[in-house]
Protein backbone atom coordinates (compact mmCIF):
# COMPACT_ATOMS: atom_id res chain seq x y z
CA UNK A 1 0.00 0.00 0.00
CA UNK A 2 1.62 3.30 -1.22
CA UNK A 3 1.88 5.89 2.12
CA UNK A 4 1.00 9.53 2.30
CA UNK A 5 4.58 10.45 2.02
CA UNK A 6 5.36 8.41 -1.48
CA UNK A 7 2.37 9.98 -2.31
CA UNK A 8 2.94 13.54 -1.39
CA UNK A 9 6.74 13.35 -2.86
CA UNK A 10 5.11 11.88 -6.02
CA UNK A 11 2.48 14.64 -5.96
CA UNK A 12 5.79 17.35 -5.68
CA UNK A 13 7.39 16.10 -9.14
CA UNK A 14 4.81 17.11 -11.29
CA UNK A 15 4.75 20.15 -13.05
CA UNK A 16 3.29 23.15 -10.95
CA UNK A 17 -0.06 23.11 -13.47
CA UNK A 18 -1.02 19.17 -12.69
CA UNK A 19 0.03 19.76 -9.09
CA UNK A 20 -2.38 22.91 -8.89
CA UNK A 21 -5.13 20.89 -10.54
CA UNK A 22 -4.43 17.74 -8.24
CA UNK A 23 -4.99 20.04 -5.25
CA UNK A 24 -8.16 21.66 -6.32
CA UNK A 25 -9.32 18.58 -6.96
CA UNK A 26 -8.46 17.09 -3.41
CA UNK A 27 -9.75 20.52 -1.69
CA UNK A 28 -13.47 20.17 -3.67
CA UNK A 29 -13.48 16.38 -2.05
CA UNK A 30 -13.50 17.65 1.27
CA UNK A 31 -16.18 19.20 3.46
CA UNK A 32 -16.63 22.77 4.26
CA UNK A 33 -15.22 23.26 7.85
CA UNK A 34 -16.34 26.94 7.70
CA UNK A 35 -19.75 27.10 6.67
CA UNK A 36 -21.76 29.16 8.16
CA UNK A 37 -25.30 28.29 9.06
CA UNK A 38 -26.49 31.84 8.45
CA UNK A 39 -24.15 32.15 5.67
CA UNK A 40 -22.53 34.79 7.34
CA UNK A 41 -25.08 37.03 7.75
CA UNK A 42 -25.06 37.32 11.71
CA UNK A 43 -21.41 38.26 11.97
CA UNK A 44 -22.41 41.07 8.77
CA UNK A 45 -25.42 42.13 11.27
CA UNK A 46 -23.16 42.32 13.85
CA UNK A 47 -20.07 44.89 12.12
CA UNK A 48 -22.64 47.18 10.68
CA UNK A 49 -24.13 47.59 14.18
CA UNK A 50 -20.43 48.11 15.60
CA UNK A 51 -20.32 50.25 12.82
CA UNK A 52 -23.45 52.44 13.46
CA UNK A 53 -22.57 52.36 17.28
CA UNK A 54 -18.54 54.29 16.16
CA UNK A 55 -18.18 54.79 12.51
CA UNK A 56 -14.45 55.64 13.28
CA UNK A 57 -14.02 51.86 13.57
CA UNK A 58 -14.44 51.64 10.05
CA UNK A 59 -12.04 52.13 7.21
CA UNK A 60 -12.15 53.79 3.76
CA UNK A 61 -10.98 52.33 0.65
CA UNK A 62 -7.80 53.55 1.18
CA UNK A 63 -6.90 52.29 4.08
CA UNK A 64 -8.41 49.05 3.17
CA UNK A 65 -6.16 49.19 -0.23
CA UNK A 66 -3.08 50.15 2.43
CA UNK A 67 -3.52 47.58 5.23
CA UNK A 68 -2.25 45.00 2.37
CA UNK A 69 0.29 46.55 0.60
CA UNK A 70 2.28 46.38 3.59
Amino acid sequence: MTTLSEIENSAMLLPEDERAQLASKLLCSLPSVLHDEDEGIAEAERRDAELDRDPSRGMGMAEFKAAFEK
